[in-house]
């Protein structure tokens, strides 16, 4: 990949998303569609963006029991996505069945802990050994199925990369230093993500909400 920034382009449009992916293509090293996206314009929509050139991150966090996982996994394999993502809170058994049926080329990543939550989320969810021990419970079970890495916060992502040396690391929730944190609660900056050992750095609104997101891109990737 050119670059570690893949921009997350959440929103249900794609003439939007079209032009915001052509934009930054110079800048970035793929993009990121998530729910959002897929909800309003499934496969086709996919397509249509994946015609940038530009590897596609599918964010779609897939949590089910491993038979369904696994024949989700299988529906998507002809959009030959570079990343997609799975809950590691849905088990072993389901992360091994996806990684079985996804395309070998495709990476597929646990999702540990959302970066919206915090310790105390955790705590109301009955979790009550804290953020860090529950994110590398998650990714050893991760590890132990066969995936090719995680996705976990900038303050989780150091101790990840120790525990797992060739992981792939996605660290989403970023923000440049004078960025707006926005409903992220765990937050870097991309530069503090990359030094701790971050394979990848989603960024959104910093980029798609700039008033000019080549600019705004361009600017990250110079701190990179």
């Amino acid at each position: 990949m050119s670059s570690p920034i893949f921009v997350a382009l959440d929103t249900p449009q794609v003439a939007r998303a079209l032009a915001l992916a052509q934009a930054v293509r110079r800048h970035v090293g793929g993009i990121k569609l998530g729910l959002e996206f897929f909800a309003a314009n499934g496969q086709a929509g996919v397509r249509e963006l994946a015609a940038t050139g530009l590897p596609i991150f599918l964010d779609l966090k897939l949590h089910d029991i491993p038979n369904t996982v696994g024949k989700a996994m299988q529906a998507l394999g002809p959009l030959a996505p570079a990343i997609v993502t799975v809950h590691a809170s849905g088990g072993r058994a389901m992360m091994e069945d996806a990684r079985a049926a996804a395309p070998p080329a495709t990476k597929v990543v646990a999702v540990t802990m959302l970066t919206s939550l915090d310790g105390d989320d955790l705590a109301a969810m009955g979790v009550g050994d804290g953020v860090e021990r529950q994110v590398a419970r998650l990714a050893d079970l991760a590890r132990a199925a066969g995936l090719d890495g995680i996705v976990c916060s900038g303050a989780e992502v150091a101790a990840a990369h120790r525990a797992w040396h060739d992981g792939f690391l996605v660290v989403p929730g970023v923000r440049p230093a004078e960025g707006r944190v926005g409903d992220q609660k765990r937050v870097v900056t991309p530069r503090q993500a990359r030094d701790r050992g971050a394979s990848v750095v989603v960024i959104g609104r910093p980029i798609t909400g700039a008033e000019d997101p080549a600019e705004a891109a361009r600017a990250i990737e110079a701190t990179l």
